[in-house]
């Protein structure tokens, strides 16, 4: 629940029900969570897929320090970080990814890692994604492929054509 509630600060998303606590609701449609950013967090090829239950456990620690100078009550039902409103959330990582904080890589880290899994969805195949209505694709505009499973694009990027057609280049795109 707390890195859920961590990538909902980074990418927010609505809630997945009325009780859902990790996420805070305040935007409409889907956020990081949705987009999958714990499945990529716990993907071996991220490199801190071993670390998370530690990030978990200092993020919380932080959150107790957070709520204990300003005086917050935190819901013992639930994770310290998880129980923060949304705007003391997003302050709480304000503090942790500052320049000069001693832990701020981390934090970064894991932001970014928050918003690779909605804005290319790095762990999953981009069609099966598309298909599946991921949020973050979804919201850039980014097309589903054609029925062959390849993407073609009528119009050029720039607006003219760059270079000629290469005269050996097969059907499929590839040299020969």
């Amino acid at each position: 629940m707390t890195l859920e509630a961590y990538a909902d600060t980074i990418i927010p998303g609505e809630k997945r029900s009325a009780d859902d606590r990790a996420i805070a609701g305040v935007a409409t449609g889907g956020g990081a969570v949705q987009a999958g950013a714990l499945e990529l967090l716990q993907w071996d090829a991220t490199g801190i897929h071993n670390g998370l239950d530690d990030l978990a456990r200092l993020l919380n620690e932080h959150t107790e320090v957070y709520a204990g100078e300003r005086g917050l009550t935190l819901d013992p039902q639930v994770p310290p970080f998880v129980a923060l409103e949304y705007p003391d959330r997003v302050a709480l990582i304000q503090r942790l990814t500052t320049p000069g904080h001693p832990e701020k890589e981390f934090w970064v880290m894991l932001a970014l890692f928050c918003n690779m899994s909605f804005d290319s969805a790095a762990h999953l195949h981009t069609a099966e994604a598309l298909a599946a209505g991921h949020p973050g694709l979804t919201v850039m505009g980014i097309p589903k492929p054609g029925p062959d499973g390849l993407w073609r694009f009528e119009d050029f990027g720039y607006g003219r054509v760059f270079a000629r057609l290469h005269p050996d280049t097969t059907s499929t795109g590839s040299p020969a």
